[in-house]
């Protein structure tokens, strides 16, 4: 369900930009970057930044598959789910992106989990630091509870 207004907090430029460094990041890490060998970085993000920005209520097409077609013939588990995610918290921080687009963001992309991965019950109940990476802006890791 879009929230009225997020979209407005973030902005256009904003979410762009998060979008572009979370997919960076993503394919670049060392645990889930081998599920994206072969893929089009910049189609993802495209696809990502529309859905994102439609879900936060931008008056915005999207034209990506449904989650689960899209995440059919990848072999995510939850760990993987769990390090996308962790990796999201840290990009969100990383921009200063407003607390309550955070949260929604957080929320809906755990409410997509089922849609994604077929793992069960391999939720974690904590948040795990991630190794400082190369290519981090400033080389450190910011975590932030939801």
């Amino acid at each position: 369900m879009a929230r009225a207004g997020l979209f407005d907090r973030i902005g256009a430029d904003k979410l762009r930009a998060v979008v572009d460094d979370f997919y960076r990041r993503i394919f670049g890490d060392e645990m889930i970057g081998f599920l994206f060998q072969g893929k089009d970085r910049a189609r993802l993000a495209d696809k990502e930044y529309e859905f994102t920005a439609r879900f936060l209520g931008a008056d915005l097409p999207y034209t990506g598959r449904s989650m689960p077609e899209a995440h059919a013939r990848s072999p995510i588990l939850g760990g993987h789910f769990e390090r996308r995610l962790q990796i999201l918290r840290n990009t969100l921080a990383d921009h200063d992106v407003d607390e309550e687009v955070v949260r929604a963001w957080i929320d809906h992309t755990i409410s997509l989990r089922a849609q994604v991965t077929k793992a069960r019950g391999s939720e974690c109940d904590h948040e795990v630091p991630l190794p400082v990476s190369p290519g981090g802006p400033d080389g450190v890791v910011k975590l932030k509870k939801r």
